[in-house]
């Protein structure tokens, strides 16, 4: 079953370290599919946002925990992270203006 490109990234994830990735360094954090192998999320980043892709990153978040309240435990779920690096002077729209 052939996966479609939109299909491997799930949403941008924007943190402060996150944006000075992407101000300093030209580099995009986006949360991608359990399963996407680097070549996938490098065509799909170049297909929907139409840029260059020079290198990808992944890591794999592990699961945490936290508290809500004494003894009311919830459990955060792994996911996986991708960090593109764009060729120089490529940008994609949707990080510009967030702050």
């Amino acid at each position: 079953m052939a996966v479609s490109v939109y299909d491997i990234l799930r949403r941008p994830l924007i943190t402060e370290k996150s944006n000075f990735q992407n101000e300093k360094l030209g580099r995009y954090v986006f949360e991608v599919a359990n399963d996407a192998s680097k070549t996938q999320i490098k065509e799909a980043i170049e297909t929907i946002f139409e840029v260059k892709v020079e290198k990808v990153n992944t890591m794999v978040m592990p699961a945490k925990r936290a508290r809500k309240q004494r003894r009311i435990v919830n459990r955060t779920s792994q996911y996986k992270k991708a960090v593109v690096k764009l060729k120089t002077g490529d940008t994609i729209d949707l990080f510009e203006g967030v702050k």
